[in-house]
């Protein structure tokens, strides 16, 4: 049991975590280098472990063994809903200066909206153990859904977005421009609602989505409420600067659906096993406990951990996930580099031309069984030649700046 005075200091800390994220990286508008990413996705991963550690030392194996599964699964599948993440700002087609604050937002959205859902999914489960049945079963059905093959047209995410702004026009008065990353504006006198709100809004439901597995996900390797929460709130801790460290490199991960289904599906079958150890259930061998076989946290963890290293590895060395890195990269950052609105800093709009370079010259080197699967490639490299013109004129007006003749 974990005293009031653990609970209060651990709230605290998270909450000082968030603080210090805000003032001292989002406040600011500014785009995070490579460099920024890495080095504090590596400190809050490094907090986290070094939690973990601390629950070890202070709770034992067992609960060290559940935070550490709880922590990993958890991670994992907030690596997946960035893909979602990252098809709603691109959509909304949010300033990259401006991302970070949409980022946390959603972050605190999703930790409170969890935090009630474990609230109400431990009251459900302490009341009625046959909740168990039903978390498994879900899980196995999400599981199932992952399996299904996704569309290679992302067109249809896009249109949902825009007529979420379209609809907003009708009710609202709402602009369709940014004024930096300010929630409302003023348009001829009148206060109007910028297209930040609207992202955020989209952001907070697609985590409440999301929470919607992984919250039995977790009930399905520990049902210690402390170790549920601080195991979700440190995964959502550092999503923010994964975002930026994983741009490019999402589109990449093309098994991870498949682990993550694995590793939902053995969540799933370890809770209906242990449902059915402790069933209760009348019509289940007349309301008394089945003897079965129960997976112990070693073998979870064990197994998440196989799961998730043959998968990213997998997906790593794919020639396919190679070339559709490489397209998909090639389209993303060619529209980026295009819309003038999107990075306002020369030294970034080089890095994205940069990427958009090497993204294309990898699409041209695919062998001709990747060529021929990319849809609308002239339309693509018409896209980066308009781009590589507007590249070379600015490198020509910079130089004649420097160099007057």
């Amino acid at each position: 049991m974990v005293s009031i005075t653990v609970w209060v200091a651990t709230i605290v800390l998270i909450v000082a975590l968030l603080a210090f994220d805000f003032f001292f990286h989002v406040r600011h508008a500014h785009t995070p280098t490579l460099k920024e990413a890495a080095i504090w996705s590596s400190i809050y991963v490094g907090l986290a472990i070094v939690f973990g550690v601390g629950v070890y030392l202070f709770g034992g194996a067992a609960m060290g063994g559940e935070y550490f599964a709880g922590y990993i699964t958890e991670k994992a599948l907030s690596v997946d809903n960035l893909f979602v993440f990252l098809i709603i700002i691109t959509s909304f087609k949010v300033p990259a200066a401006d991302q970070q604050k949409v980022l946390l937002f959603g972050i605190v959205f999703a930790l409170i909206a969890r935090s009630g859902m474990i609230l109400v999914g431990a009251a459900l489960i302490n009341q009625f153990s046959w909740m168990f049945y039903i978390f498994g079963l879900f899980l196995i059905v999400t599981a199932g859904k992952l399996l299904k093959p996704a569309s290679d047209d992302d067109d249809d995410s896009d249109e949902a977005n825009n007529f979420i702004i379209r609809a907003a026009k009708k009710v609202l008065h709402t602009t369709d421009f940014y004024d930096g990353d300010k929630l409302f504006t003023r348009v001829n006198g009148k206060r109007a609602m910028t297209p930040m709100l609207l992202v955020m809004v989209a952001i907070g439901g697609t985590d409440i989505l999301f929470a919607l597995d992984s919250i039995p996900a977790i009930f399905g390797l520990t049902q210690n409420t402390y170790i549920v929460f601080t195991a979700t709130a440190f995964s959502l801790m550092g999503l923010r600067q994964l975002y930026f460290l994983l741009d490019g490199l999402l589109d990449r991960l093309v098994y991870l659906s498949f682990g993550l289904a694995a590793i939902l599906g053995l969540i799933g079958v370890k809770l209906i096993l242990h449902a059915l150890h402790e069933n209760n259930v009348a019509f289940i061998n007349d309301g008394q406990p089945v003897p079965v076989w129960e997976m112990s946290i070693q073998f979870s963890l064990s197994f998440i951990l196989g799961i998730l290293a043959v998968t990213i590895i997998g997906s790593l060395v794919s020639p396919k996930g190679k070339a559709l890195t490489a397209t998909k990269n090639a389209r993303r950052f060619v529209d980026r580099y295009l819309d003038l609105d999107y990075e306002t800093d020369p030294r970034f709009r080089e890095i994205t031309y940069a990427r958009l370079v090497r993204s294309v010259a990898t699409l041209r080197l695919l062998p001709d069984k990747y060529r021929a699967e990319i849809s609308n490639e002239t339309e693509l490299l018409e896209k980066f030649e308009r781009a590589k013109g507007i590249h070379d004129e600015a490198t020509a007006h910079t130089n004649n700046r420097r160099y007057p003749a």
